[in-house]
């Protein structure tokens, strides 16, 4: 079975940036859409980027032109690139295979302002 896990979280002044890593193992992981999704305290769990097994992107208008969704199916991960970051970006992120219930442990991003 396919693991995620997430890498790349920490503390980051305002309008400064990180690179979210999820690397899976297994060999299939090249035929999966993956989503990063973030949950901040005391909010539900939300989407914030997707990308589709061909590379197709779509983003939360939260994040569109800060956050870029990649992949690298050679080395089976998927990165976030985070620019620009605000308080408001403060959660855990979280990757996960699109239309399952696989899901990494999540990495805690913490914006300071």
């Amino acid at each position: 079975q396919v693991q995620l896990v997430e890498s790349g979280g920490g503390l980051v002044q305002a309008g400064g940036s990180l690179r979210l890593s999820c690397a899976a193992s297994g060999s299939t992981f090249r035929f999966y859409g993956i989503g990063w999704y973030r949950q901040a305290p005391g909010k539900q769990r939300e989407l914030v980027a997707t990308i589709s097994s061909g590379g197709s992107t779509n983003y939360a208008d939260s994040v569109k032109g800060r956050f870029t969704i990649s992949r690298d199916n050679a080395k089976n991960t998927v990165y976030l690139q985070m620019n620009s970051l605000k308080p408001e970006d403060t959660a855990v992120y979280y990757c996960n295979i699109l239309r399952t219930a696989l899901w990494g442990q999540g990495t805690q991003v913490t914006v300071s302002s």
